[in-house]
């Protein structure tokens, strides 16, 4: 149990790494090369709902049929829907007390404000993706830690450490265009990564020790990784569109036959 626990600890610990790295691109660049980035937001995107599916809901009603009560499809549905709303209830929070923010005080409020918020936004998004990390990790007690079932958990914490880089350096980039230091702007730029290791360990402690959890834990994962995924990711990386009409969507689709294909093969 202790060893699952550590295990999520240390994944998360390395999409923190990777927040950090992407915020340290400021000692670089002025701004990141928009078409590496659309690269990396859609390659992450293909990954994480390939491992929605793979990795969460199909273990979560697997789980669900063989434990729960309740049918399979209730258990998933509503894991699923209360992981998507927990995401959007997030990201509503935040958008008011940004307007709130915006529509306060004098010029140099309104600064500090712009900057609260940026960082407060993509913090609050980071706490659902350590969840589904460590629910990942944890969920290994009642899959069984093979091979092929901690490569899946191992997957889902690349994913999201790859759509970590470009928002490390959302928060660091225009914090030093605001007039902030390097190291200021790094320091805080890496810091919107840091609940993910506390959100990491909370989630495998629950499925750990909570094992009837499990299988809407699962689901619930998998409803914010899609609607991240769906909502953030894939928008952001068709911005570009235009001028590259196909360069991003050929990296959701590597994303998504890549852990497909890892967990086909190895499963």
């Amino acid at each position: 149990m202790d060893h699952l626990v550590l295990l999520a600890l240390i994944a998360t610990l390395g999409t923190w790494l990777i927040t950090a790295l992407g915020a340290a691109t400021v000692a670089f660049f002025k701004s990141p090369n928009p078409k590496l980035l659309n690269l990396m937001l859609g390659f992450a995107s293909g990954v994480m709902i390939a491992a929605s599916f793979w990795s969460l809901l199909q273990p979560a009603i697997e789980r669900a049929e063989a434990s729960s009560s309740l049918p399979a499809y209730v258990v998933a549905t509503a894991g699923f829907l209360f992981g998507a709303l927990f995401m959007w209830g997030s990201d509503k929070a935040v958008s008011f007390a940004r307007g709130r923010a915006n529509s306060a005080g004098a010029e140099p409020n309104q600064r500090l404000n712009r900057i609260i918020m940026l960082v407060l936004s993509i913090t609050l998004h980071n706490i659902p993706e350590g969840l589904a990390v460590g629910v990942a990790f944890g969920a290994l007690q009642g899959q069984g830690c093979t091979a092929e079932n901690l490569m899946g958990a191992i997957t889902i914490a690349v994913g999201i450490g790859l759509q970590n880089f470009p928002e490390g350096a959302a928060v660091s980039i225009p914090l030093r265009r605001e007039g902030y230091s390097r190291r200021k702007s790094f320091l805080l730029g890496q810091a919107s990564g840091m609940v993910e290791p506390v959100a990491g360990v909370i989630g495998a402690l629950l499925v750990v020790y909570v094992e009837a959890v499990l299988p809407y834990a699962l689901a619930f994962a998998a409803g914010a990784m899609i609607l991240v995924a769906v909502h953030e990711l894939i928008p952001e990386c068709q911005r570009n569109q235009s001028t590259q009409p196909y360069f991003a969507t050929m990296g959701i689709v590597s994303g998504f036959a890549v852990m497909m294909l890892l967990d086909v093969m190895l499963g």
